[in-house]
């Protein structure tokens, strides 16, 4: 009786119309994949992409050259100097350089910074061309920061009750 359900099955191809069954249940369901150049898909408040170097609401740079990031960065991809204390008695960096080539995008100099100067920003597009366009200036990472200091903001405001 074996050979004659096996026949039957061939001869009504039920392997091929469950399966053309199922093809057609996912061919109307919506589509689950995005068309990513033109759709992004949502980021968390935590993501850690390209780093920025914040300003107060006054203009003036946040970093207080304490160096604890580039302590803490277990890759050592940031280099700082520090120039002399000012009158009031703060100092301000002359060098702030990170090499993305050696970051690990870790988060910790964000984590270590007691101002939120140096944050990893919403930025995960920023393939280059050469390697000497990844290692950021102080310049560099100051503009970062001008061009995505609302998201980082509104993103640093979302993750404070977790901090």
């Amino acid at each position: 009786m074996a050979w004659l359900d096996q026949s039957a099955r061939s001869l009504f191809l039920a392997e091929f119309v469950s399966s053309f069954l199922l093809a057609m249940r996912y061919f109307f369901k919506p589509k689950v994949t995005l068309n990513y150049p033109f759709e992004k898909g949502p980021l968390s408040p935590r993501f850690r992409g390209e780093h920025a170097l914040r300003r107060y609401p006054n203009g003036e740079e946040r970093c207080i050259a304490c160096k604890l990031c580039e302590a803490i960065c277990p890759a050592l991809a940031i280099t700082i100097e520090a120039g002399p204390r000012r009158n009031d008695g703060t100092r301000r960096t002359t060098r702030y350089d990170i090499d993305m080539t050696k970051c690990i995008y870790c988060g910790l100099c964000q984590e270590a910074c007691p101002v939120d100067a140096i944050v990893e920003g919403p930025n995960f597009e920023f393939a280059t061309e050469t390697r000497e366009e990844l290692m950021y200036d102080k310049n560099r990472l100051l503009a970062n920061g001008d061009r995505w200091e609302r998201e980082i903001a509104k993103n640093i405001a979302l993750d404070a009750p977790y901090r």
